[in-house]
């Protein structure tokens, strides 16, 4: 299947119950391979775009899952997360991928398109035995998930060695994830998208209306690829951004094969995007002390300031401020070499 052989149907028939929320009770919305197919080029690719973003970040922060064990992409879908994953971190990494969706659909197509892109590497259905999972990749399950299926999800964030998670970047998504952030904090270490194991300070009163979310961006030469520019037409949806929402867990018990550098003190993330004025840049900050709309003067920082408007490094800083402005402000992830992408291979 391309671009151009989309089943319109299916979409329109899946985007509507996905913003309806029916998703939570009329069962899985699958209803064909061909579902799945459509949906994998398009609305799940753009999920992909999310994943990207992220896993690039934890490489760059020299983050990686123990080697040598099972990835369980939970609530699978068409299996983007876990072959996103996969491309980033190396089939190699991992001795089984399992997926597990309530649609035996979804498990089905999932598994197929794994065992084609990474043919050296088992791939099964997930039955669970109790057996120990290297890593837990999340996508986009929070807001349709009944009672006893969080339940089962949040049983397997307690004993995964690692959990990489990414929701939409909506407020309710996003603190929706924040609760879920605050029940495993101490238990777990936080590797993103925090600088803090404290409580989440998006539940103090005074931050009702804000929310941690990101925006990933396309890859390069998207939005001049025909194709895709009629799909964003048809289907109504911006391709510039993708806002997310994430969670990185380490199980405090259970050691990864290497770390990002420790919070340095001052260690603070931006959350959103920065406001960028002549002369300074207005941007929500959250560090161990509670969220803060900060200003940067250009004066203090002008290269930086010019880049947060158009090219802002991975949002971990050194940050002193005085609760209102910062005095100093520095990136704490290295840029790549070349940070020039092209269209996934799986779009």
């Amino acid at each position: 299947m391309t671009l151009d052989q989309l089943d319109w149907t299916a979409l329109d028939r899946l985007r509507a119950g996905f913003l309806a929320g029916s998703a939570t009770t009329e069962g899985p919305y699958w209803q064909s391979p061909s579902d799945l197919a459509s949906y994998d080029l398009t609305y799940a690719e753009r999920i992909g775009w999310k994943w990207d973003a992220l896993l690039d970040e934890l490489l760059r922060r020299d983050w990686r899952p123990l080697s040598g064990g099972v990835l369980l992409d939970w609530g699978c879908g068409s299996g983007i997360a876990s072959r996103r994953t996969l491309a980033a971190l190396g089939a190699d990494t991992f001795s089984e991928l399992a997926v597990w969706d309530h649609s035996p659909l979804a498990r089905t197509f999932a598994a197929g398109r794994a065992r084609d892109a990474f043919p050296s590497l088992a791939v099964s259905e997930f039955s669970d035995t109790g057996q120990p999972i290297a890593l837990l990749v999340v996508s986009h399950v929070l807001n349709e998930l009944p009672a006893d299926a969080r339940t089962q999800l949040l049983a397997l964030v307690a004993r995964a060695a690692a959990v990489i998670w990414i929701e939409p970047g909506t407020h309710a998504d996003s603190r929706a994830l924040a609760t879920v952030r605050d029940q495993f904090r101490t238990s777990h270490r936080i590797v993103a998208p925090c600088t803090h194991c404290e409580a989440c300070p998006l539940f103090a009163d005074a931050n009702a209306r804000d929310w941690c979310h990101f925006f990933a961006p396309p890859p390069v030469g998207i939005q001049n690829h025909s194709e895709w520019v009629r799909f964003s037409h048809r289907a109504g949806i911006d391709l510039r951004s993708q806002a997310y929402s994430c969670l990185v867990l380490e199980n405090a018990s259970a050691p990864t094969s290497s770390h990002p550098t420790a919070p340095r003190e001052g260690e603070a993330r931006l959350l959103g995007r920065a406001e960028v004025f002549k002369p300074y840049a207005r941007f929500l900050a959250c560090d161990v002390t509670g969220l803060h709309w900060l200003e940067l003067p250009k004066r203090v920082a002008p290269a930086l300031v010019k880049r947060l408007d158009k090219d802002p490094p991975v949002p971990i800083y050194t940050l002193v401020h005085d609760g209102k402005r910062a005095s100093e402000m520095t990136p704490l992830v290295p840029d790549l070499p070349d940070a020039s992408e092209e269209v996934h291979p799986d779009a």
